[in-house]
């Protein structure tokens, strides 16, 4: 935080200039994904953020790649952005909370939620920024928990006896009820698994995944113990990601991204962009392990017209504990 002043009875605080953020480098990487080299360059980072928050027991509740921020358009550097939503854990404010893309199965399930499942954000994360698009893209929360159920499988009993909510998700035998997209797609439990979604043979990398995108969240992988892993591990003695030159310029435009990421987007809080990449036009970045950037007109940012706007439809409504609000 640099400074801080009153603007029509709202208090704006003003901080460090940062870069693109993580959606905003997919996009601008033609959806193509990025080298798991860079990728646990990020999540590195990622982890301490999540550490940093464990000590304070503060869950985030909004963990998704437009909420992660390079620090400079040419490096890899990261910091993790908008606490709007987050909360200690033994002081919980919301129900509603998380991008639908990122929430975890106890927050759409109604149960009792703690730090746990910020990590099931960051598999969800980890796994677009690998393969350029969310791993469970569902248009409702019904279709998300049958995304979820495609390549995880039924969860047990037990864990769907916790649930408040689990009638709008499974049949009185515990079968889950069957979700018809848009589409026409059903999807089937079960019939995908975490390596084919991915198209990766990374068995680490898989692995890694695999622990943070667990239905128990008492059994999930957890920040500290995540530093620890084989796929963490193995990259701290090489070399940390360079920017290729060759992707560095005319990435970012002056104009603001326009329209939403997605058909079906998640109906959670979007920030104003801050500049728009172009299209890039060699398909690099996976191998390479660089970040495609440029340097400088990240800096054309323009200021916020709304706190909370939604990337579907405005004017939906979310709900607090005992408050419901409308986003305007």
């Amino acid at each position: 935080m640099t400074d801080h002043f009153y603007f029509r009875n709202h208090l704006c605080i003003a901080m460090e200039l940062l870069s693109i953020n993580l959606y905003e480098l997919i996009k601008a990487n033609q959806f193509s994904g990025f080298s798991t080299t860079l990728i646990r360059r990020f999540t590195s980072q990622m982890l301490l953020s999540l550490v940093l928050m464990r000590q304070h027991r503060v869950v985030h509740c909004d963990l998704k790649p437009e909420n992660i921020l390079l620090r400079h358009p040419c490096k890899s550097g990261l910091k993790v952005i908008d606490f709007g939503s987050s909360c200690f854990e033994h002081e919980k404010i919301y129900t509603y909370i998380q991008s639908r893309f990122y929430r975890s199965p106890e927050v759409i399930l109604g149960m009792n939620y703690h730090m746990a499942i910020d990590m099931w954000s960051l598999g969800c994360i980890l796994a677009e920024l690998y393969t350029g698009f969310p791993i469970f893209p569902g248009e409702n929360e019904q279709e998300q928990l049958s995304c979820i159920m495609e390549v995880l499988g039924v969860p047990d009993k037990e864990f769907v006896n916790k649930s408040s909510r689990k009638r709008l998700f499974f049949e009185p035998n515990g079968a889950p009820r069957q979700v018809t997209n848009s589409k026409g797609r059903k999807r089937r439990p079960g019939t995908k698994t975490l390596s084919q979604v991915l198209r990766s043979n990374d068995e680490e990398f898989v692995d890694f995944i695999a622990k943070c995108l667990c239905w128990d969240p008492e059994r999930r992988l957890k920040p500290q113990n995540a530093l620890k892993h084989p796929f963490i591990v193995q990259g701290r003695q090489q070399m940390r990601p360079s920017i290729s030159s060759s992707t560095s310029k005319s990435l970012l435009s002056s104009s603001t991204l326009g329209g939403s990421r997605s058909k079906f987007a998640p109906e959670t809080p979007k920030k104003s962009q801050i500049g728009a990449p172009a299209p890039l036009t060699a398909r690099s970045a996976r191998t390479s392990g660089s970040v495609p950037t440029t340097p400088g007109s990240s800096h054309t940012s323009t200021l916020p017209t709304s706190t909370r706007s939604y990337r579907s439809t405005q004017g939906s409504s979310y709900t607090r504990i005992g408050v419901t609000a409308s986003a305007k």
